[in-house]
């Protein structure tokens, strides 16, 4: 179970406010419960901001404005929802995947193939080909997979093929989000001994090897760590090049993302913010030399997103007030097990969907799964909670809406666009709820009798 979260001063905390009436996420929720969205029978809930999806955007193409060839891929790990996936490439994304179940949602949301990179540590044979039949790009991790490629590859490929270092230039303030530490699993370690010259030679070996990989990090990692680490790239493409004597490196794939500030409604740091910091850690990183690419998720959507959910009971237990909600770690699996990295605001709604403005009270906002540590929020100061509440959790647009944690068997909830204009909202189903029915198909209805009769063929019975 995990403990209960500490102050820590490279962590910021949430800080609960009073929510205006006015606030996109005040309508929505005021909307949602007149329209049956959440409430009885219906107790839990994503919510996407559309317009807000499309402002990020637009921010993410503003700040890179000035480079001159650059392919913006949304990760697609942190939202995997075709709808949102279509919203993005009509917005001029492109996409990045990590599987083979993301390199189909990316397809059939639309996104050209040209349009795709696919990154993974483990691809197997049959996934690299289906990736080089397809063309699309193809980042590989290491050594290994490039004498697979070697093999695989047809003399006609239009995949942009790639290689993923590590600069191992070290974590950030969460280990398990910072991808180059001196261990990480991921690419090629850049400072372990010799193997900058391997990287080098691979490079001469293959002219069709033209696009480094490095990522950094995101959460928990401060801009100048990841600058440092993409400057790195960018120098030992430079050392490719003189090696073979001949422009061979002609694009960088940027990876890792931004960080997100969960403590308020602020966005910081912004896009310019890590332009900026590119910029100064290597002037001629993005001045148009290589193509970018870049593998932005969370920062594009997670304060597009929030979750709602009913308050069934309240209790106190110990001296301290907890409040029983449908939203715990089904829905806020990182929140739940890592409450320190992962804090998140809590905002109070009545039965109406009207902000709570009564006084506030120190409580705990837990979860429905049968696990102690099923909590979203310690201690929080919020107005007195009560049966048929709401809660609101802020900035899950990212990651939450769809690594749904099945413990218990849980039906993963709705998630709707909501489309705000002057005042007025709108909804279109993402994804619809689940039912407990397809709850039991996906566990195996359909071979209920397996254990009993599927035996019938063995020289022995059980």
């Amino acid at each position: 179970m995990p403990a209960r979260p500490k102050e820590t001063a490279d962590v910021p905390r949430p800080t609960e406010n009073q929510q205006s009436d006015v606030t996109p996420v005040a309508l929505t929720v005021r909307r949602a419960v007149a329209d049956g969205l959440i409430g009885e029978g219906r107790p839990v809930a994503g919510f996407v901001d559309v317009r807000g999806v499309r402002s990020s955007v637009a921010a993410l193409h503003e700040a890179f404005a000035r480079t001159p060839d650059v392919l913006h891929a949304f990760a697609a790990k942190a939202c995997p929802l075709v709808p949102v996936l279509r919203l993005l490439a009509d917005a001029g994304m492109g996409c990045e995947v990590a599987s083979p179940g993301e390199l189909r949602l990316a397809l059939d949301a639309g996104f050209a193939p040209a349009r795709i990179v696919l990154d993974s540590p483990a691809k197997t044979r049959g996934e690299i080909r289906e990736a080089l039949s397809l063309g699309v790009a193809l980042n590989a991790d290491n050594l290994d997979e490039l004498d697979r490629i070697d093999a695989l590859r047809p003399a006609d490929c239009s995949s942009v093929l790639g290689l993923r270092v590590n600069p191992q230039v070290g974590g950030g303030s969460i280990g398990a989000m910072s991808t180059a530490t001196a261990t990480s699993k991921f690419g090629v370690a850049l400072r372990d001994p010799g193997a900058r010259a391997r990287v080098v030679e691979a490079f001469a070996r293959r002219p069709w090897l033209t696009r480094l990989h490095a990522h950094v990090g995101s959460q928990g990692c401060p801009l100048p760590l990841i600058a440092e680490g993409l400057a790195d790239t960018h120098r030992l493409a430079e050392d490719i090049d003189d090696r073979v004597g001949r422009r061979q490196v002609s694009s960088l794939d940027l990876g890792g993302g931004l960080p997100v500030n969960f403590a308020d409604d602020t966005v910081t740091p912004t896009y310019a913010d890590y332009v900026a910091a590119l910029t100064a850690a290597e002037p001629a990183l993005l001045d148009g030399r290589y193509q970018v690419v870049t593998e932005f998720g969370r920062s594009l959507i997670a304060k597009n997103g929030f979750t709602a959910a009913v308050v069934e009971y309240v209790k106190d237990a110990g001296g301290r007030r907890v409040a029983l909600t449908h939203a715990g770690g089904q829905v806020a699996t990182r929140t739940v097990l890592m409450p320190d990295a992962w804090p998140l605001r809590i905002s109070a709604f009545g039965p109406d969907g009207l902000p709570k403005r009564t006084p506030l009270v120190r409580q705990d906002v837990a979860g429905p799964l049968c696990f102690a540590g099923d909590v979203v929020a310690y201690d929080r100061p919020l107005p007195a909670l009560a049966e048929g509440d709401l809660v609101v959790l802020h900035d899950t647009g990212g990651y939450y809406f769809s690594a749904h944690w099945a413990y218990n068997s849980l039906p993963r909830p709705a998630v709707y666009g909501a489309l705000l204009d002057e005042g007025r909202v709108a909804f279109a189903v993402i994804r619809p709820a689940q039912s407990v029915r397809e709850i039991s198909a996906e566990s195996g209805l359909a071979q209920a009798d397996a254990l009993l009769t599927g035996f019938d063929d063995a020289p022995f019975r059980p």
